[in-house]
This record gives C-alpha cells, sequence and structure tokens, in this order.
C-alpha cells in the first residue's frame, strides 16, 4: 500500500531510523542565487559593460533588449543545461547577448563582468548567518545551479571560509534536483543527510532535497536588495 501514497525517494530510511526521533540539524546547505548573493543591478552591469568596450549601453533600452532577446524561442533553447558546465554556460550567453544589439560583438566581455568577482554581493543577512552557523558547530555547504566558479564571489565578500563545501553544476555536471547534488554536499560534509537542511528559493530544484532525506526551506521566490530572511534558519535550528 506505501506505493500507493509514499513520493519516490533516493533514499530508504532504516526501521531503527522511521521510529527514532528526527535527528537534530547538523548541517545547512545553501543554494547561491537569490538567496545567499544576487546579482547586482542590471544597470550597473551594463555600466561596466560600456566602460570596458568604450560603448555607449543606456541601461533601460538594453535591459527592455534583453528582456526582448530572452523570450526568443531559440535564445530560451539555448539556455536549457547551461550550467552543466563553463563552456554551455558560456554558449548559452553568447547566444542571448548575441541578440541584443548594444551587445553584439562584445559578448564574452559581458560574460566575464557578468562573473566579476563584484558582480554578485551577498545579502545583508549572509555573512551574519554563516558566522552564527559557524559559531553554533554547524557544517554549511552551498549547492548550486551555476555556471562558473562562484567561490569567487565569496572570496571578494570575504564569507568563503565559512563554506565547508561547494558542489557546483558546472564541476559535478548534473543540475538539482538530481539525488547526487546533495549527497555529494552531505558526504564532503561527513554528515547524515537526515540530520541536514537544504535552504533556498525554488520548490522544484531545492526542494529535491527531500529525496535524499534532507528537510528544506524554501524562501519566497523574490528579488531583494534587503535582508533575504536568512534568520529563520537559526530559528529553526533553535
Amino acid at each position: 500500500m506505501r506505493a500507493l501514497f509514499d513520493l519516490t525517494a533516493a533514499y530508504e530510511p532504516t526501521p531503527e531510523q522511521r521510529r527514532d526521533a528526527v535527528p537534530p540539524v547538523e548541517a545547512v546547505l545553501f543554494d547561491f542565487s537569490n538567496t545567499l548573493f544576487h546579482m547586482v543591478d542590471t544597470a550597473d552591469w551594463l555600466r561596466s559593460v560600456g566602460r570596458a568596450t568604450g560603448r555607449e549601453v543606456p541601461s533601460e533600452a538594453t535591459a527592455d533588449d534583453l528582456a526582448m532577446a530572452a523570450a526568443r524561442p531559440d535564445v530560451a533553447a539555448a539556455q536549457h543545461g547551461r550550467d552543466l558546465s563553463d563552456d554551455a554556460h558560456r554558449a548559452a550567453m553568447r547566444a542571448w547577448f548575441a541578440q541584443v544589439p548594444v551587445l553584439h560583438g562584445v559578448e564574452d566581455t559581458a560574460i566575464d563582468l557578468l562573473r566579476a568577482p563584484d558582480a554578485w554581493v551577498p545579502y545583508p543577512d549572509t555573512a551574519d548567518v554563516l558566522q552564527a552557523l559557524a559559531d553554533r558547530g554547524v557544517r554549511v555547504g552551498v549547492v548550486s545551479d551555476i555556471g562558473w566558479d562562484i567561490r569567487v564571489h565569496a572570496r571578494a565578500a570575504g564569507v568563503e571560509h565559512l563554506v565547508g563545501t561547494w558542489v557546483l553544476s558546472c564541476e559535478l555536471g548534473v543540475e538539482k534536483p538530481d539525488p547526487t547534488m546533495f549527497t555529494t554536499a552531505c558526504t564532503a560534509l561527513d554528515v547524515d543527510p537526515r540530520a541536514t537542511l537544504m535552504v533556498g528559493d525554488n520548490p522544484a530544484r531545492d526542494g529535491g532535497a527531500v529525496a535524499v532525506g534532507c528537510r528544506a526551506f524554501l524562501l519566497p521566490s523574490e528579488f531583494r536588495l534587503g535582508e533575504r530572511g536568512l534568520g529563520a534558519v537559526l530559528a529553526l535550528l533553535g
């Protein structure tokens, strides 16, 4: 009868685990984009492209062009699997930026500036929460669908030392919700998935952690500049 009601899981708890109390959280895994860090304002990025290329890059008009280009079927199709490798991400971004008149011909410069150390910044509460977890002895990992090495942004923000492991789709060759993303992080942190909390903003991707036995906490999927609400993670841990 269980097969009629249970969700498909990538793990099978033992009979003892089914009866025992839920273990306390010993590790927290965080999504990166729009959970711990966010990209700088699009206008700021476009200004940096203009300075680097010597082109006039009107931010409002270019932002509109970016949105229209993203809606093209060929551009949308090119984004599938873009976070599986560095090369795949570059190809996807080139396909997009090539359809934006002012970025045509300088696609690689735009991509490099999108990945610049200061192009992604932490939310105001990111460092405090990561430090609080470290002070409690809670292990921390980042599990991200991303096309480049985002450690550079954490290093620039001075928080890289607070993360024990980085599991990136571009390095592993799979994306969330593939169980490998979560189990790889748990193994690296030497923690039982059942004693691990995944924090993100995408139910389909980040919520996939429950299939390996993790708990999950989902933030509202909204773009923010102020605090992200990460303090709730500390409250969940008690």
